[in-house]
């Protein structure tokens, strides 16, 4: 499964699960509104599954880096390459020093390459908005040949029917167009609020559930990953049924912050599909289904 970069929540163990729901074809425009390292699209994209795609984060700097990928991966290649050799005499204070200039420009290869070495793949900010995610100094980050080989691939995949956006996602429903299938990844509830800024875009529950609601009335097909559970660790109560989404559970492997911590724990996470989508399907099952993959 490739994957452009570590990104901490990627869909891409799953996304072959997650894709049989969107019910895509060549006339497909598939969307992410909550893109990040947008497993769902490469996977599609790779597969030739949609028509068109449009990648869209809010973090600007990322949206920069997924337009690198696209319309510049030799260049992006040979800058990471530079800073992957140059880090050897002192990983730990070099990642210091390239997270403190990304800071200051928000240089796309910079960001590349601190999502090669961070914690967990995690992209964090501090309350001035700058990145802080410390260093994973067990290991150095992706060796530049298999770089070059994901980003040509990805690249090659993506370019010249991708569009990339660095746009709020209430912004989106006014830019929907008959073809198009989203596919929503926000921040879950249990690590997203208005108080914590962590990430790029958090997602209030009152404002997310009326943005989907008006969604659904506009007869829009989507697929939804929200809430889940990790051990006994729960990031939020269900959506409400109100709206009418049909309810899946995915195994979603080991959690790798649990592994990291000494622990062994499991992840599930909720997979919701819009009503006009489920009507698509030529069968459906039980509300509620629990589907099981391979670790």
């Amino acid at each position: 499964m490739l994957q452009p970069f570590q990104y901490q929540g990627s869909k891409r163990l799953i996304a072959p699960v997650i894709i049989q729901r969107l019910q895509l074809s060549r006339d497909s425009e598939l969307v992410e509104p909550f893109a990040g390292s947008a497993a769902v699209s490469v996977r599609a994209a790779i597969d030739r599954l949609a028509g068109c795609y449009w990648i869209n984060d809010k973090n600007k700097p990322l949206a920069d880096l997924w337009r690198v990928i696209l319309e510049e991966p030799n260049r992006l290649v040979q800058d990471y390459s530079e800073l992957w050799h140059a880090q050897k005499s002192d990983p730990q204070g070099f990642y210091i020093t390239i997270r403190n200039r990304f800071n200051e420009d928000h240089n796309s290869a910079d960001l590349f390459y601190l999502l090669s070495r961070a914690v967990k793949g995690a992209v964090r900010y501090n309350s001035m908005g700058h990145f802080n995610q410390s260093s994973d100094n067990r290991r150095l980050g992706t060796q530049p040949h298999i770089v070059a080989k994901r980003i040509s691939a990805i690249s090659n995949a993506l370019r010249g029917r991708t569009r990339i956006t660095a746009i709020d996602y209430r912004a989106m429903p006014a830019l929907y167009e008959k073809g198009q299938v989203w596919y929503m990844d926000p921040p879950y509830q249990g690590v997203s609020s208005t108080r914590d800024s962590r990430y790029a875009c958090t997602v209030v529950r009152s404002e997310f559930e009326c943005f989907l609601a008006d969604l659904i009335d506009m007869r829009v097909p989507f697929v939804l990953s929200y809430d889940g559970q990790t051990g006994t660790k729960t990031y939020g109560p269900p959506l409400p049924s109100e709206l009418g989404l049909h309810r899946m559970e995915l195994y979603a492997g080991r959690s790798t912050a649990a592994t990291l911590l000494g622990r062994t724990e499991h992840t599930t996470e909720s997979l919701y599909i819009s009503p006009h989508l489920l009507g698509r399907m030529s069968c459906t099952k039980d509300t509620t289904k629990q589907l099981l993959l391979s670790p």
